[in-house]
């Protein structure tokens, strides 16, 4: 028989199946002999007071063998000969789209316009020691998208957009750690899921469908109100050949495909500016984290995980707070375009970096944007003083969100010397309005350079950061400190686009045969509902195959 129960106990405890099995014969006085296996189904930490506990929900086998799988796995067969879906775009919304579309007996050609998970390495690593972003091949573009080289984070607030369970559970069966169906807040990382996403190309590839990479869709197919396929540009060693490709698409292009959302504004079709997040990097040492987080000066010890940190609150009327936590983990290079700095965070599966980091942003609207032009101390051109802002109606120009993070992006790089040398600041200067003198060591491998962030950032996002790191100082001692750095600019938090679409056939409202995705469609906000979206939408392109 099996036997389930919660347990809270002590991190040793909690530190190995053996322990565990321990404690159940102490506590719960089961006989130790007649335990054939112990499972945890789940598993979180709780640091709120100065003892640490472990909750743990286990799956305890008393004279019974357990399962073999410790997951569920889906059945993919061949789409050979099979009705054919246009899915365009490789990262978490496409992927699960397309494998969805296998379940569903259609047949998915993938295009993405940047290179495959491994030979995207190269040209990433080219960011920080040559400071040379390839437009097509970067920490945004390429096969898995943002999430592959940014963390691979599988954690989502939402419990309202479908089934995440079985998102992890297509992870686990293309080789990611069980670990991730049983944590608070799972995770691949960065060097584990590369893997995973080329197993599940593989996946795609074994059932008949097409997965072409550095081919750039470049515009849509009408015929009148619906999509009959794309025109795109392929690159290839003897130079770009044009192709176009027929059927209904999943257009999952991801938040940083800016070339898309021009395409789509110019050619009439209904998009609308979305609210966003700005800010900056903040980077501490981890050991200090450990130290605030976990109550102790010796910090994390031996039992417990990198401490993670959540933090947020209202200052001036908007949202202050922490985005994408990486515990153990680097700041990296995130631009995709030339006259650019963009920073985000990763973490390896082990988070065993000396740093740890988050970005740390302001909720802003777009009817902030008057407000933001009104206080701007610089512009991106100074020869024609553009406000930075720009255009500020967002009725009369749905990419205004977009163009705000475009000359952003544009000044921080200004300011890092025209380099993808990051601009930076200590904590407690930025909070008390003084250029740092020094810096401290950074993960930041393109390297960083003292400079005023309060000063250059807009008033509107500076002002919200120094009352909100401020309030996260009091109810966390030590966090507020100069020990931390801040590195500018963190944009890309979600789309600054929102392609509108019917809520319930998830197509877009006026053309039929189109299905925006995903995070960049404005339907998503990481890599877990990227994938639940995507899979919605392949589910509703098969129905509207059918009728």
């Amino acid at each position: 028989m099996t036997q389930e129960f919660q347990l809270r106990i002590l991190p040793e405890q909690a530190a190995s199946k053996e322990a565990i099995i321990r404690f159940l014969q102490e506590d719960k006085g089961i006989d130790r002999q007649s335990i054939t296996d112990v499972r945890v189904l789940k598993r979180s930490i709780d640091a709120r007071q100065r003892t640490i506990f472990v909750n743990l929900k286990v799956r305890v086998y008393i004279n019974e063998e357990p399962a073999d799988d410790e997951f569920e796995r889906h059945e993919y067969r061949s789409v050979e000969g099979k009705k054919e879906a246009i899915v365009v775009g490789a990262g978490p919304g496409g992927l699960f789209a397309a494998l969805r579309l296998i379940e569903l007996g259609v047949r998915p050609i993938v295009l993405e316009r940047g290179k495959n998970v491994h030979e995207r390495r190269k040209d990433i690593a080219k960011i920080s020691r040559e400071h040379k972003v390839n437009s097509e091949s970067n920490y945004s573009f390429g096969e898995g998208g943002a999430g592959a080289f940014s963390d691979g984070k599988l954690y989502t607030r939402s419990k309202k957009r479908g089934n995440t369970d079985r998102i992890l559970h297509i992870f686990c069966q293309h080789g990611a750690s069980t670990n991730i169906l049983t944590d608070a807040h799972p995770h691949i990382g960065t060097d584990k899921l590369p893997k995973v996403i080329e197993n599940m190309r593989n996946t795609i590839l074994a059932c008949g469908g097409e997965v072409h990479f550095m081919t750039k869709v470049v515009g849509l197919k009408l015929n009148g109100d619906e999509v009959v396929g794309v025109d795109a540009i392929e690159q290839a060693e003897n130079g770009e050949k044009e192709c176009t490709f027929n059927g209904p698409v999943i257009l999952a292009t991801g938040h940083s495909a800016r070339d898309v959302y021009r395409w789509l504004f110019a050619n009439k079709i209904e998009i609308e500016a979305k609210d966003l997040a700005v800010g900056v990097r903040l980077e501490h040492p981890a050991h200090l984290i450990d130290q605030i987080q976990y109550h102790n000066r010796q910090g994390k010890g031996k039992y417990l995980p990198t401490a993670e940190y959540s933090f947020v609150t209202q200052v001036e009327g908007r949202g202050v707070y922490s985005f994408c936590m990486c515990p153990g983990g680097t700041v990296v290079p995130a631009a995709s375009g030339d006259e650019q700095i963009v920073v985000n965070g990763m973490s390896a599966s082990l988070r065993n970096s000396p740093w740890s980091n988050s970005g740390m942003v302001v909720e802003l609207h777009a009817e902030d944007l008057e407000a933001i032009n009104q206080q701007a101390n610089w512009s991106t051109d100074q020869q024609d003083k553009t406000s930075i802002a720009g255009s500020c109606s967002p009725i009369d120009n749905p990419l205004c969100m977009m163009e705000f993070q475009e000359r952003l992006e544009k000044l921080c790089w200004l300011q890092g010397n025209r380099m993808q040398t990051a601009p930076a600041q200590r904590m407690a200067d930025f909070v008390n309005n003084r250029l740092s003198g020094s810096l401290p060591q950074t993960s930041y491998q393109p390297g960083v350079i003292s400079s005023p962030l309060h000063f250059w950032m807009p008033k509107f996002i500076t002002k919200r950061l120094q009352g909100g790191f401020q309030q996260f100082g009091r109810s966390s001692r030590g966090f507020l400190t100069n020990e931390a750095l801040m590195i500018g600019v963190e944009t890309r938090t979600s789309a600054p686009v929102r392609i509108v679409r019917n809520a319930e056939t998830l197509q877009h409202i006026r053309i039929e045969g189109l299905f925006p995705c995903g995070e960049g469609a404005g339907y998503a906000g990481g890599i877990v509902s990227a994938g639940i979206d995507g899979e919605r939408c392949a589910e509703m392109l098969a129905e509207w195959i059918k009728r």
